[in-house]
């Protein structure tokens, strides 16, 4: 079959089940060929394939509404749905989105991007189809991993309360991004080999109808040991007793296991719950025997051998520069603990979990739960390091206000991929997080300019008493040397890069180099622009900020984040509370709206954040300002 061809999954409907063997053969090969080239989430799709193609061959979409909770594995369903032709754009800017997106295809009923949504999304749907009075399935996909997330169980619960006819399926493949956690993923652990579900509880009936019933003695003594054999023999009684008929395990590469569980589901009264085991990267051997998360998502691979192509650099990751210190003061204080919600990998941490087993804590997809353990554990005196991106620390933020900052306990936070991501597009943009720290009372919020000053912030954070977040951007850091000493930086304290003279940049982080750039050039053409390193965000340096309010002179603020709210509006703020309304002030950084995919460079580019943005923006500046001296003049 043509991939490139297929414009509706109403085909599959009458598709034998050597047929969709073969189309299965043929997506495996699509994705990833594709994904080569592009990158992109190769191993969570490449489970998928027979789970989708059974989905599509028993339900109608769209009238009949999946969820992809995250949408990590969602590559299949738009291949089916008639976008196969587009994956040459997979995650480039105007291209195909690698999640859920509404406004790609009506299949797509739902966007995700993060875990543990598709229940409560579910819940909503099948809430208003009933209203309505309207008939169609609700159908929504979550990972094993991505149940352990809090808002999964709240929604779970709530959908078993209500007795609304929805098809959960549970995608098992014992991985989330990283090996799971927990005692969720314990009890899943002993559903996939505790046999068939149906056939165990069919036993046991018949075993407990032989029990003597006569008496009450005899009677309660046979229901404790009804229900005793129960829980041992039965375990998807969790999900029963919560009001869901489960069905289960099923061989999520079986067809037949899979279409005879998914057809007699649409007929269950209630919830329904299909436990279906997967195979993470099922078909490719480097995705399929991975056993770290490294294939959950990629970059461009040389398909033959599963080699990654990757940027010849010698510089270390931003995350293993901050991770390294981390263990350096581990090894001198025994007070340091590390925290991260299921991004161990990604955070590079994995050296510290082995060093430090005992002090370091992978809660999974657990957010809300990472904050408050590190506000517990700093409550008890000790230190401890959340690593979190900064996407996901959106998720913890009633945490980070109510039970760090209100209680200012010394939690430093790791902002992880702070700034943009790239091709992971619109819900993992990593641009709120100084807007929604800011505001809140006690926090430091820091950036390094490179991997050395970014030793002398944790040292500082270390040393600070209270909430300290630093942020560190995605990819690799400078390369610069960190073998000389590490001290403390005093908090607020901005550091001059260039003298300014005629004008002032003030930026941080990953737009510092190209600031330094445009004030060289702006430089040559006679404009003394001076740049500063404005690596803390919060607090600001008020004596500097006071000495060039003072001298007149424009001031350019220039982040890599929402303006909204950021630190261009702290300046501003600065300006108005102490009296400098005849200042000319300026801000560069990124508008309000959210970013969509693409290549980190092309979107800096299209919002101004380049050399050649920096060096306009400053020379209308410097020429509105000489404007408004010679009329005052």
């Amino acid at each position: 079959m043509d991939l490139l061809k297929i414009k509706d999954p109403a085909f599959l409907k009458d598709m034998t089940i050597p047929e969709m063997e073969e189309l299965a053969a043929e997506i495996r090969k699509f994705l990833i060929e594709s994904t080569s080239v592009t990158g992109g989430h190769i191993g969570p799709n490449l489970g998928v394939v027979e789970l989708t193609i059974a989905l599509h061959h028993a339900f109608t979409s769209p009238s009949d509404k999946f969820i992809w909770d995250v949408g990590h594995q969602s590559y299949v369903h738009k291949i089916l749905t008639g976008r196969a032709d587009k994956f040459d754009t997979l995650r480039q800017q105007g291209g195909l989105d690698g999640f859920p997106k509404r406004k790609e295809s009506p299949h797509d009923v739902f966007e995700t991007g993060h875990s543990s949504t598709s229940l409560s999304a579910a819940a909503g749907m099948a809430i208003a189809r009933d209203i309505k009075n309207e008939h169609f399935h609700v159908v929504p996909i979550i990972g094993d991993g991505a149940l352990t997330g809090g808002m999964a169980l709240e929604a779970l619960n709530h959908i078993g309360d209500m007795g609304k006819e929805v098809i959960v399926i549970l995608n098992d493949n014992n991985m989330s991004i990283a090996p799971n956690v927990g005692a969720m993923h314990n009890m899943l652990g002993k559903l996939r080999t505790s046999g068939k579900f149906k056939r165990a509880k069919k036993d046991l009936e018949a075993a407990m109808k032989k029990i003597p019933t006569a008496g009450d003695k005899i009677a309660g003594f046979a229901e404790r040991v009804k229900d005793s054999v129960k829980y041992l023999l039965v375990q998807g009684t969790f999900f029963e007793e919560m009001g869901y008929t489960y069905l289960g395990p099923v061989n999520g590469h079986d067809y037949q296991d899979l279409i005879t569980n998914l057809e007699f589901a649409k007929k269950v009264k209630g919830p329904t719950l299909i436990h279906v085991v997967t195979t993470k990267g099922k078909g490719y051997a480097p995705a399929e025997t991975d056993k770290r998360g490294t294939w959950h998502g990629t970059g461009p691979y040389k398909m033959e051998t599963g080699a990654f192509i990757k940027p010849v650099t010698t510089a270390p990751a931003w995350s293993e520069v901050i991770s390294d210190r981390i263990s350096e003061l581990a090894r001198m204080d025994d007070r340091i603990v590390a925290i991260t919600p299921a991004m161990p990998v990604g955070s590079k941490l994995e050296k510290f979990a082995k060093e430090f087993p005992d002090r370091f804590f992978d809660v999974g997809i657990a957010e809300q739960h990472a904050v408050t353990l590190s506000a517990g554990i700093a409550a008890e005196g000790l230190k401890p390091f959340l690593a979190i991106y900064s996407t996901f620390l959106q998720r913890g933020y009633d945490q980070v206000v109510h039970d760090v900052c209100r209680q200012n306990l010394n939690v430093m936070i790791g902002i992880d991929r702070a700034g943009l991501v790239g091709g992971d597009g619109e819900t993992h943009q990593g641009i709120f997080d100084i807007s929604f720290l800011r505001s809140i009372p006690n926090i430091v919020i820091a950036m390094p300019k490179d991997e050395s000053e970014a030793r002398e912030l944790i040292q500082t954070a270390y040393e600070f008493e209270g909430p300290f977040a630093l942020r560190y951007p995605r990819g690799n850091a400078l390369g610069v040397d960190v073998s000389g000493p590490v001290e403390a930086l005093p908090i607020g304290k901005f550091e001059v890069l260039m003298e300014p003279i005629d004008g002032a940049i003030l930026t941080f982080g990953t737009t510092i180099p190209m600031a330094l750039q445009a004030a060289m050039h702006l430089r040559k053409q006679g404009l003394r622009v001076g740049v500063i390193n404005a690596r803390f965000i919060k607090p600001l340096d008020e004596t500097l900020l006071h000495e060039l309010f003072a001298k007149k002179v424009p001031i350019l603020t220039v982040e890599e984040a929402l303006l909204a709210g950021g630190f261009g509006s702290a300046v501003l703020e600065f300006a108005e509370e102490h009296g400098y309304t005849d200042s000319v002030t300026g801000r560069l950084g990124l508008p309000d709206e959210f970013i969509s995919h693409g290549s980190v460079e092309v979107i800096l580019e299209e919002y101004g954040l380049s050399v050649s943005g920096i060096e306009m923006k400053m020379k209308e500046m410097l020429t509105h300002f000489g404007k408004l001296k010679a009329n005052l003049l």
